[in-house]
């Protein structure tokens, strides 16, 4: 029986989904970057959510590895399928919380300088841009997992897991170096 074809959704349908959802995610986040403060409700809550979101970074990366090595050492799809759709899940949920925080809070400049200053800021640009390539690679290796094309899938999940991890741990690198600066 051939499983390339039987999906809940055609490619062309999927590449568009996944195209929308692509090119919104950061559009979104790039506007509230740049909300007026007297735009943005106020919550007293969100101060926490950096914390939150640098944990949930760091559940992600230690799912993802745990995944990694549930298929590739231990040759345990089931096991790679929970670890993997629970740092799916979680990421989804940092990306709430995310939106969220940047919705509520006003923007965070980094207060270190030098050596410092320049290391975070290529941390953080790498994050930032891997972070926005990563969606769709996620996206597209979880739906050639669960529509059965498993060499589709784990052609796309050679670039997605060392990406995806990279970006998880970078994450909680951001959150380490600004801390010091947030004014709450």
């Amino acid at each position: 029986m051939n499983t390339e074809n039987k999906t809940w959704i055609s490619d062309k349908g999927f590449f568009r989904l996944v195209l929308a959802i692509s090119l919104a995610v950061p559009a979104v986040v790039t506007v509230l970057r740049y909300l007026p403060e007297e735009l943005r409700p106020s919550a007293d809550f969100a101060r926490h959510l950096p914390f939150a979101n640098a944990a949930i970074n760091g559940f992600v990366s230690v799912m993802l590895v745990l995944g990694y090595r549930a298929i590739r050492y231990d040759k345990d799809k089931s096991r790679h399928q929970a670890y993997m759709l629970t740092a799916f899940i979680a990421s989804a949920l940092f990306l709430v919380s995310y939106v969220i925080y940047h919705t509520v809070m006003p923007h965070t400049e980094y207060c270190g300088e030098g050596l410092m200053k320049t290391l975070y800021l290529f941390i953080l640009l790498t994050h930032i841009v891997l972070a926005a390539a990563i969606l769709p690679l996620i996206l597209y290796t979880l739906h050639f997992s669960t529509s059965g094309r498993f060499e589709r899938h784990k052609k796309v999940a050679r670039w997605t897991f060392p990406l995806w991890l990279y970006v998880s741990v970078t994450g909680v690198l951001v959150y380490i170096l600004i801390s010091p600066c947030y004014s709450f």
